[in-house]
């Protein structure tokens, strides 16, 4: 059975990091990062570009799913909504799919370290520490298993969700 793993939290949690150390630990894996997604220039966002961006994304995911040579696919994404992951699942069929949803918890202060280093580093713009801050509340209350990347590498991460996916935990 192929499985859909979704990794979802605040910009800055360590998703596409740890997604990245996920992909080397489980067999025949592919990784999609939402963001791909949304990468244009200029940047809008309206119903136009949304539709575009799950339809993209919805389609992807499901070619992943749909080669032989494939067994795990990840996703990571801020998904910081249980009905934009109903309605990729929607689009995507989860038919001979084992899904699993993991939120990448942070705390507000190691979000601040984080985001101010890749500042620094020319990685991200100054305006998206306010934003992610903004966002924490939204993972306290998400579906999915928790996973706390405060104090941990991606590679740490990555162990713990494989470990729970091959259920050795």
């Amino acid at each position: 059975m192929k499985r859909l793993i979704f990794l979802r939290g605040a910009m800055g949690a360590g998703k596409t990091s740890v997604s990245r150390s996920l992909m080397q630990k489980l067999p025949a894996c592919a990784m999609l990062d939402g963001d791909w997604c949304w990468t244009m220039r200029p940047f809008v966002v309206n119903d136009e570009t949304k539709e575009m961006v799950l339809s993209n994304a919805a389609h992807l995911l499901r070619s992943f799913l749909d080669c032989t040579c494939i067994e795990n696919v990840v996703f990571c994404w801020v998904l910081q909504d249980t009905e934009t992951v109903k309605e990729l699942l929607s689009r995507i069929g989860r038919e001979g799919v084992e899904f699993s949803l993991f939120t990448l918890s942070v705390s507000e202060g190691e979000l601040r370290r984080r985001l101010r280093a890749d500042v620094a580093a020319g990685k991200r713009e100054a305006d998206v520490i306010e934003r992610a801050v903004s966002y924490l509340p939204f993972f306290e209350r998400t579906e999915g298993r928790r996973i706390s990347t405060d104090g941990r590498t991606p590679d740490e991460c990555a162990e713990e969700i494989a470990a729970i996916l091959c259920g050795k935990e």
